[in-house]
């Protein structure tokens, strides 16, 4: 039962778009991410998916709209709701979902990463 430090775990990678679990809490993942540029419109059918901003700034495009999120603020993406995140620096993201959750949803890709990559 270790205390995690956000920062320290955001170290250890460099990759954009690829998330890294750094905790569980019953079947639900929270992931770090790292992201920059433009990802890929997807969705997730089977469940939501909670953005939290760590560090810099992102947008989550949707088809009718968009939310923009700062340092220290949340969006929850409804399931079954096609999006697209960007943020035009790096920016630091976790991400909450369920254990196995593709991060491209219904849209494979070259920016589809593995589950379950610990840091």
């Amino acid at each position: 039962m270790d205390k995690l430090n956000f920062r320290e775990k955001l170290s250890t990678f460099t990759e954009h778009w690829k998330p890294k679990v750094i905790a569980e809490m019953n079947d639900y993942q929270f992931k770090l991410v790292k992201i920059r540029g433009d990802f890929v419109w997807h969705e997730h059918k089977d469940t939501d998916e909670a953005f939290i901003v760590i560090e810099g700034q992102m947008k989550i495009d949707f088809e009718d709209g968009s939310v923009e999120l700062s340092e220290g603020e949340m969006f929850v993406v409804p399931k079954g709701v096609r999006h697209r995140p960007s943020s035009e620096l790096e920016s630091h993201v976790m991400l909450v979902e369920p254990r196995g959750v593709v991060n491209t949803g219904d849209s494979m890709s070259e920016l589809t990463a593995p589950n379950d990559e610990w840091v």
